[in-house]
C-alpha cells in the first residue's frame, strides 16, 4: 500500500507506451503506478513518479521491484516464465500469471492450447526440421507462414516461405519455429476483453485492424460492416479464451475473418493497439480497465461515446519539413476534435510515435480525419 494515501501500488514490468498510457488511467484511481525501466529516457519513465530502473530478465531485479507492490503487472510478454514462477512462489500477487502469461510467450503451446479447447486456428503444425515444413507445405499448399515461437511481434519474428529452399535457409539461423497455412483472408479483427480474478469479464465492440509491413496502423470501432452474429461470436470467443486460460487483466485476439468463419490469430495478455481507441471512445478505457482488472476492482463500461470511433498510428517518417511541435500545432487547427497522443520517443523511420483518435458519426469522415491527420504527423503533408 502506498504510505501516503494507504491506496495499492501497481507496478508495471517495461515502460514502453503502454505503461505511460497505464500510468495516465492510475492517476485518475488515486493509485501509484510503478515502473521497471530499462533506462529513464523509456516512455513512461518520463512520466511517472516511481520509476526503478532494473532488467527484466534479472529475477533479482524483478523481486526488489514486486517488493513495493501490491499487484504486478506487465506492458510486455517477455518476462522469463521461470522468474514469473519464483516471483508467485516468494507470495506476489503476478496478473496474469505464469500458467496464462506462457500462452502469450509461446506459439507452439498457444496453438496446442487453443486447439485442445476445440477453438478455430490456422492449419499448423510443429517444425522440428525441414522434413516438417515441406511435408506440411505440400499438404496445405506453397506458400506457408513460419513463426518464430517466442518473441515475435510487430511483423517480426514471421515470414512467408515459399519454397524449400527458403525453407532451409530459416531453419539454419536456429529459430524455433512453427509453420501455419497461409489464410485468404477478407480482413483481420481483434475482440479486447478483460477478466477479473473474481472472474467478471468485459468486452469491447470489435475492431478491425489494418497492418502495412506487420504493423497496425488503423483500428476501426467498431467493425465496419461485420456481421452481428460474427461480431458476438468474436467476443465470446475471447472471453472463453481468458476464463479458460486464467487470464486476469486485458486480453486482446486477434482474429482473421475468412470467407468461411473467424480464425484465431494470436494472443496478448496485457493493454493492445488494438485498444488505444478506448481511451476517448469508450467509457472505460483499456488501461483504466486493466488496472481495475488486476486490482480485483469490479470493471467499468464498455459502452462507446460515439458511433464510430477511428485510431491511426503515428509512425516516423523521413527527416527534413516542419518539427513534430510544428505539425502538432498544424493539426490542433486543422482537426480541433481530433485527440493526439504522443508517447515521448525520438523519431526514427516506422518508430510508432503515438496515435490519433477521431470520433463521429460518419464512419469513413472519422477514419479518413484519422489515418491524414497521423500521415501529416508522420511526415506528410497537411491536407
Amino acid at each position: 500500500m502506498h504510505q501516503r494515501t494507504g491506496l495499492p501500488v501497481v507496478g508495471m514490468v517495461g515502460a514502453g507506451q503502454l505503461a505511460r498510457m497505464t500510468h495516465q488511467a492510475a492517476i485518475s484511481l488515486g493509485q501509484s503506478l510503478r515502473v521497471l525501466a530499462a533506462a529513464p529516457d523509456e516512455s513512461a519513465a518520463l512520466v511517472a513518479a516511481d520509476v526503478v530502473l532494473g532488467d527484466h530478465t534479472s529475477y533479482p531485479d524483478l523481486a526488489g521491484f514486486a517488493a513495493g507492490c501490491d499487484v504486478v503487472t506487465f506492458d510486455h510478454e517477455h518476462v522469463p516464465g521461470e522468474h514469473l514462477r519464483a516471483l508467485a512462489a516468494a507470495g506476489h500477487a503476478v496478473h496474469p500469471g505464469p500458467d496464462a502469461l506462457r500462452y502469450a510467450q509461446d506459439k507452439q503451446q498457444m496453438r496446442e492450447r487453443l486447439g485442445a479447447l476445440g477453438l478455430p486456428v490456422p492449419a499448423w503444425t510443429a517444425v522440428r526440421g525441414l522434413d516438417d515444413l515441406v511435408t506440411f507445405a505440400e499438404k496445405v499448399g506453397w506458400p506457408v507462414m513460419a513463426k518464430a515461437v517466442r518473441g515475435g511481434y510487430d511483423g517480426r519474428g514471421v515470414w512467408p516461405v515459399a519454397t524449400p529452399e527458403q525453407a532451409a535457409g530459416l531453419l539454419d539461423t536456429g529459430t524455433p519455429l512453427i509453420a501455419e497455412q497461409l489464410v485468404p483472408l477478407r480482413r483481420e479483427l481483434a475482440a479486447v476483453v478483460a477478466r477479473s480474478p473474481f472472474g467478471q469479464g468485459a468486452s469491447w465492440p470489435v475492431v478491425q485492424t489494418v497492418q502495412r509491413d506487420g504493423i497496425c496502423v488503423e483500428v476501426l470501432a467498431p467493425a465496419p460492416g461485420l456481421a452481428p452474429e460474427l461480431a458476438v461470436e468474436a467476443e465470446q470467443l475471447a472471453l472463453t479464451i481468458a476464463a479458460e486460460l486464467g487470464v486476469v487483466g486485458v486480453l486482446a485476439v486477434e482474429l482473421f475473418e475468412t470467407d468461411t468463419g473467424l480464425l484465431i490469430n494470436e494472443l496478448a495478455m496485457r493493454p493492445h493497439n488494438s485498444g488505444h481507441w478506448t481511451i476517448e471512445g469508450s467509457r472505460t478505457s483499456q488501461f483504466e480497465q486493466h488496472l481495475r482488472a488486476v486490482l480485483d476492482y469490479p470493471l467499468g463500461s464498455t459502452g462507446l461515446t460515439a458511433p464510430a470511433v477511428a485510431m491511426a498510428n503515428v509512425l516516423g517518417g523521413p527527416a527534413g519539413g516542419p518539427g513534430l511541435d510544428e505539425r502538432v500545432h498544424h493539426l490542433s487547427a486543422r482537426w480541433p476534435a481530433l485527440k493526439v497522443h504522443l508517447y515521448g520517443k525520438a523519431p526514427r523511420p516506422g518508430r510508432k510515435l503515438g496515435h490519433v483518435t477521431a470520433l463521429g458519426a460518419d464512419p469513413a469522415a472519422v477514419r479518413a480525419d484519422a489515418v491524414a491527420a497521423a500521415a501529416y504527423l508522420s511526415g506528410g503533408e497537411l491536407v
